[in-house]
C-alpha cells in the first residue's frame, strides 16, 4: 500500500510539473498575441481580435485588444462565477498584465483549489466564498478594499446576472464582461425574474433557463453609462464600455452586437444531455416566466 502511495504521489509531482511547464508554454504564446492584439488597428468586429489563453472562448484576446484602446488607470479586476478559477476572463490579465484582482465564488472548494494555486501568492489576488445576491454584492467588493474606478467588470453567474449588475455602485469600471442568454432572442428586453437563490440547475431541468438578453443588458448598461462595443463570437459574452472612456471605439446597436450562440447544452428531465438546437432550444422553456426589464412586467416566453 505504502508503495502505491508513494507511486501515485510521484505521479502528481509529475503531472503537476508537467501542466505548470504547459502553462509557460501557453503563456508564451499568449504573450506573442498579445503584442498582436495591442497593434491592431480599431475593428468592426470583436471577434476578428479572439485568442484563448485561459478564457472559454476567445476573451482573452477580446480583452488585450479593449484594454489598449480604452483608457485604465488602475489596473484592477473583479470577476465572479470563477469556479476554481482555471478557466476565466481575467486570469491572463492577472499573469501576463500584472494586474489586481478580487474573484468570488459560491463554492468553498473552488476558493480552497485558488488559494492554494501558486498564483495566489505570486500575484495580487483575493478570493472571496460566497453565493452573490443584489443585496450582498457590494459589501462583497467593499470587504476586499476596492471601491471606485476599476479596470474590468466580468459578470457570470448563470442566473441574476442582470439584477447584480444593476445593484453594484460600489465600483465603476472602465470595461464590463457580461454574460448573456443568447437563447431569450435578440427583440425582447428579458432576464429572469430575481430569487436570491437562484440557482439554474434547479430552475430548468434543461440549463436554458437563466441570465438576461442581450438587450435586457444593453438597457441596463444605457442606464449605467455604458456602450455596448461587441460579442464574442460564440455569443456567450458581450462587451461594453464606459461611455466617458469609449474613445474612437463604435457603439453597436442589439442588432449590430447580437450573436446568437451555438451551445447544445441543454439537459432532458433526467439530466442527460440533449443537445437541442437552434429554436428548439427556446421551444423548451417557453411559457417560463420573465421580466420584460422595458416595460417591468412579467411575461412568459
Amino acid at each position: 500500500m505504502k508503495s502505491i502511495k508513494k507511486l501515485f504521489n510521484v505521479m502528481q509531482h509529475y503531472l503537476y510539473n508537467i501542466r505548470k511547464s504547459q502553462q509557460t508554454d501557453i503563456l508564451l504564446l499568449g504573450a506573442l498575441l498579445a503584442r498582436q492584439n495591442k497593434a491592431l488597428p480599431l475593428l468592426d468586429n470583436l471577434a476578428d481580435a479572439e485568442f484563448k489563453v485561459f478564457s472559454q472562448a476567445g476573451d482573452d484576446g477580446i480583452i488585450q485588444y479593449l484594454i489598449h484602446k480604452v483608457q485604465i488607470a488602475r489596473k484592477i479586476f473583479i470577476e465572479f462565477g470563477v469556479e476554481n478559477y482555471v478557466e476565466s476572463n481575467t486570469r491572463f490579465l492577472l499573469r501576463h498584465d500584472n494586474w489586481s484582482g478580487l474573484v468570488i465564488d459560491g463554492s468553498r472548494k473552488a476558493i480552497e483549489y485558488i488559494r492554494s494555486d501558486d498564483i495566489f501568492y505570486q500575484h495580487d489576488l483575493q478570493a472571496l466564498e460566497a453565493f452573490i445576491t443584489k443585496d450582498n454584492i457590494n459589501d462583497l467588493i467593499s470587504s476586499a478594499g476596492i471601491s471606485g474606478e476599476v479596470g474590468l467588470l466580468s459578470v457570470d453567474i448563470d442566473g441574476n446576472d442582470y439584477w447584480v449588475w444593476k445593484a453594484i455602485d460600489v465600483v465603476q469600471p472602465v470595461i464590463v464582461v457580461a454574460e448573456y442568454n443568447s437563447v431569450f432572442g435578440r427583440d425582447r428586453a428579458l432576464t429572469v425574474p430575481y430569487k436570491s437563490n437562484f440557482i439554474r440547475s434547479e430552475a430548468h431541468y434543461s440549463y436554458l433557463y437563466f441570465g438576461a438578453s442581450l438587450k435586457a443588458l444593453c438597457l441596463l448598461a444605457e442606464e449605467k453609462g455604458y456602450s455596448l462595443v461587441g460579442c464574442n463570437a460564440v455569443g456567450n459574452n458581450a462587451y461594453f464600455v464606459r461611455k466617458d472612456r469609449l474613445g474612437k471605439l463604435k457603439a453597436l446597436s442589439v442588432e449590430e452586437g447580437y450573436v446568437e450562440s451555438q451551445f447544445r447544452e441543454s439537459r432532458n428531465a433526467q439530466g442527460q444531455l440533449n443537445y437541442l438546437r437552434g429554436a428548439q432550444r427556446y421551444a423548451c422553456i417557453q411559457g417560463m416566466p420573465v421580466v420584460n426589464v422595458a416595460t417591468g412586467n412579467t411575461e412568459l416566453l
